[in-house]
């Protein structure tokens, strides 16, 4: 599904027309983006969460010359989910 087809999904289930649908996703993904560069966490209940991590320097191998360079430290962001979708996923319905 890409983001196309996600506006269709919520203008058809929340009855909305596909511009209002469009606005509400662009406004929940900034509001996303805006919060995860705070640093703070995105917690919603059953779905799962988000969360900025720090992942330290450490030494890796370039595979073509196989020579030891430093990746540096940087954040990524860390998506978990809650119980409720695991067990959907898990049991495909």
């Amino acid at each position: 599904m890409n983001k196309a087809d996600l506006v269709k999904a919520i203008a058809t289930k929340a009855s909305l027309n596909q511009a209002t649908a469009q606005k509400a996703l662009e406004s929940m993904l900034d509001t996303f983006k805006d919060t995860l560069k705070k640093g703070d966490k995105i917690q919603l209940i059953g779905f799962g969460s988000f969360e900025v991590a720090k992942r330290a320097a450490r030494k890796g191998v370039n595979p073509q010359t196989k020579k030891t360079i430093s990746i540096p430290a940087k954040k990524v962001v860390k998506f978990k989910a809650g119980k409720e979708l695991k067990d959907m996923v898990a049991k495909g319905k």
